[in-house]
């Protein structure tokens, strides 16, 4: 990976953006710094989501329908904010940082409210609190790492930046793994050092990631209503339909190690062990994937990683218990997730003006966060009702026909000039 060189200059939105000169592979400073951020906030936060799903079934003897809900808050209430994240930061220059910073600081405020919440109605507020943070920072600072590169390397810019995330994301479940073996009160103990860990993260951000007032307020605010009306473009349209129904059967990671805890009958102690597998696929797939969607097309990447998550359904539906299941299953969610999240960012900011970067990618995410909230609560549901193994066959049987109808649906601008 190269850094890139002095030559770059500021837009309206107080990023940095490359000049023409800069060599195509260079990965801007701002995205590094940002993928610092995200790194240490990961750690915390990851902290907290290892210990999370067992904290609330086996510790508060939640349902699995209890358990959905919840999940699906943490999952999907920031997209209640989100657009209300990048529209502040659309307006005036360099208010993405800063907009970014006020999320960031929320989520931190929050981790040591879970030592006090020991219900389902405190603990929905706490983790919608939380999510309203993370529902601030995300569209800011996708947008910041998108302004900061070239179209041509938004695919990689966005895959050393998840790389970087997902690096904390592999240390976060090991550190509330020591945590838990070595103290007495385990579950306070991961509380506490997750407050830590996230306010480092927000002076991380606030001492190093570039910021600057830019060089004008543009002359039209950005409005929600401008932003809403990207949709009518045909490209950024078919990415957002197609992310709301691939959202709307993508089951969430802690329904995903339940299911495969139950499957092996890993122990307790162990199950904070399980998002590492994930993490580790991720990392080491991240760049290479999101270098391969800047050359063979990002719609193709896209796809291919939601065929990845249809096989990890397939798998756990399977009756094959051998040693190599939770390796296969595991990489196979990483590799989902490589193929995705950044990717999906890159293909939308090709369809997404400068001045409305930040709330135009929001669009996208809100739609995809609210549809993830939907799958929570209705596999939560359908596991109570059904069983596990039913909800699961509902779910891949529709992955498999959204990603049969997204293939329909191919968005000029994701694939290589």
């Amino acid at each position: 990976m190269y850094v890139a060189d002095s030559r770059t200059s500021t837009s309206a939105q107080g990023a940095v953006r490359p000049s023409a000169g800069r060599r195509r592979a260079a990965v801007a400073p701002t995205v590094l710094a940002l993928g610092t951020v995200s790194l240490v906030t990961d750690v915390s936060s990851e902290m907290v989501t290892a210990v999370l799903p067992l904290y609330l079934v086996t510790g508060l003897g939640l349902s699995p329908l209890g358990f959905g809900l919840l999940d699906g808050v943490y999952n999907g209430f920031s997209a209640l904010v989100r657009l209300v994240g990048g529209h502040f930061a659309d307006r005036g220059g360099g208010r993405h940082k800063w907009v970014a910073g006020l999320g960031y600081g929320i989520s931190a405020v929050c981790k040591p409210l879970l030592l006090v919440a020991h219900a389902l109605t405190p603990i929905g507020l706490v983790l919608a609190a939380d999510r309203t943070g993370k529902g601030l920072r995300t569209a800011p600072r996708d947008a910041l790492i998108s302004l900061a590169s070239t179209p041509e390397t938004r695919g990689r810019a966005f895959g050393v930046h998840r790389a970087m995330d997902t690096a904390g994301a592999l240390l976060g479940p090991l550190v509330a793994f020591v945590i838990l073996r070595a103290t007495v009160d385990g579950y306070d103990a991961v509380f506490t050092v997750s407050f830590c860990v996230a306010v480092l993260g927000v002076l991380v951000l606030v001492l190093f990631v570039p910021g600057g007032r830019g060089d004008a307020v543009p002359a039209e605010r950005p409005t929600l209503r401008a932003a809403l009306a990207l949709l009518r473009g045909r490209d950024l349209r078919r990415i957002t339909v197609c992310a709301l129904l691939l959202g709307l059967a993508t089951v969430s990671d802690s329904f995903v190690y339940l299911l495969l805890q139950r499957r092996l009958g890993v122990p307790d102690r162990w199950f904070a062990l399980l998002p590492l597998g994930t993490a580790a696929a991720f990392l080491l797939l991240a760049v290479p994937l999101g270098r391969l969607a800047d050359r063979v097309g990002r719609w193709t990447v896209f796809l291919a990683g939601h065929g990845a998550l249809l096989v990890v359904y397939a798998l756990l539906l399977t009756s094959w218990h051998g040693t190599g299941l939770p390796y296969l299953v595991l990489a196979l969610h990483g590799g989902f997730y490589a193929a995705t999240d950044g990717v999906l960012m890159a293909a939308a900011s090709d369809s997404v003006p400068e001045r409305l970067r930040s709330s135009g990618l929001a669009v996208v995410q809100t739609g995809q966060a609210l549809t993830r909230f939907a799958c929570s609560l209705l596999f939560g549901a359908a596991w109570t009702v059904w069983g596990d193994r039913a909800a699961l066959a509902g779910a891949a049987a529709a992955l498999a026909a959204c990603a049969a109808f997204s293939l329909t649906l191919r968005p000029k601008g994701t694939v290589p000039a």
